[in-house]
């Protein structure tokens, strides 16, 4: 494993047209390009990750795991705006020596994307074998096909959609009034929003996971409990989890970039922006996601050209796509052993 930064000393423009008077960009790299140059796995991370993909991607990145360092050349960075060494809110702005807090400018899945093109060209990479992400990172994935379509030979998309829901910027837009809520957000201080986040984070969970992961997991023992439930407690600790590793500037910021995700902007319409990708392309759906129903992942099918599609059932919903790593890697390894050549192919595999 290698950790490094990359960093982008001239001006980095924004899809806004603002711009960063310089760029950090944290990442990870394990195993080694091959001469040919044609072994990269990419990894977008998802929202609250890092770059580190063998340590919350366990079951699918490992040593051995399906992609694994011995054969692949891996490769994730840390998005723009993330907590984990990418430039974000608690960088700080060069024109004035103090981190840009909510001075940050907004930031794009397109944005981010740009970023990881500079890494990219800065680690030698000619071609991407298989891209993959999930959720705000499949986001990602799905853009760069879309930008550079023959730069990625094999996308694997999970858990994500081509235009972000109103349910989905409705979610996120409740979790910013309750960071907004917080009076220390606009402190300035890098723990500024704390208990917003808290509160912001318990709202997310509700959108990750679902009705049977709690009747299972935080079901009362107690017929005569009155308070202090198990799915209050669950609550608490989760919301305190990520307010220890996370901030709630670039907890808004992310939601934010998330709500921006739209293929179809500027490129005349969102199912003529899916046509742009060339890649060979796996779409995969998790039957009981509430934040990015199956629905979202059968248009992608029906719209990429190249495109093959499967879908598995999991009581953890959303968040199935971090932890069902074993029908991941069933569903994964039935991709690359079918031979789309233009065609449609549907597979089928449930957890």
């Amino acid at each position: 494993m290698n950790t490094g930064i990359y960093k982008h000393l001239q001006p980095f423009e924004l899809e806004s047209g603002q711009q960063l008077h310089e760029l950090e960009v944290a990442y990870h790299t394990y195993g080694k390009l091959n001469p040919a140059k044609d072994n990269v796995v990419w990894v977008c991370h998802a929202f609250t990750a890092n770059s580190d993909v063998l340590d919350w991607w366990k079951g699918l990145f490992g040593e051995k795991d399906y992609f694994n360092p011995e054969e692949h050349f891996i490769v994730c960075a840390n998005m723009l705006g993330s907590a984990y060494g990418a430039s974000g809110p608690l960088s700080i702005d060069p024109a004035t020596g103090q981190p840009y807090y909510l001075s940050f400018p907004q930031v794009t899945v397109r944005d981010m994307i740009k970023t990881q093109q500079l890494l990219a060209k800065h680690l030698g990479v000619e071609v991407i074998h298989t891209l993959i992400g999930g959720s705000l990172g499949g986001q990602q994935a799905m853009e760069w096909a879309i930008i550079e379509p023959d730069f990625i030979k094999n996308l694997i998309i999970i858990a994500a959609n081509a235009r972000h829901s109103p349910w989905g910027i409705a979610f996120n837009e409740s979790q910013r009034l309750a960071i907004a809520a917080d009076d220390t957000f606009n402190s300035n201080t890098p723990k500024g929003g704390s208990k917003g986040l808290k509160a912001a984070r318990a709202m997310a969970l509700l959108s990750y996971r679902g009705y049977k992961t709690y009747g299972i997991r935080q079901q009362e023992d107690n017929d005569n409990a009155t308070d202090n439930y198990k799915a209050s407690s669950y609550q608490n600790y989760q919301g305190d989890k990520l307010v220890n590793r996370f901030n709630a500037y670039s907890y808004w910021y992310l939601s934010k970039s998330m709500d921006s995700h739209n293929v179809g902007r500027n490129r005349g319409s969102i199912d003529k922006a899916l046509a742009m990708i060339k890649a060979r392309t796996l779409v995969i759906g998790i039957k009981s996601d509430l934040l990015f129903p199956i629905e979202e992942q059968q248009y992608l099918f029906r719209h990429i050209p190249k495109s093959a599609y499967s879908e598995f059932d999991s009581y953890y919903g959303h968040d199935g796509f971090l932890i069902e790593t074993e029908a991941l890697t069933n569903i994964i390894t039935s991709f690359f052993k079918t031979d789309v050549k233009g065609k449609i192919i549907q597979l089928q595999q449930t957890a």
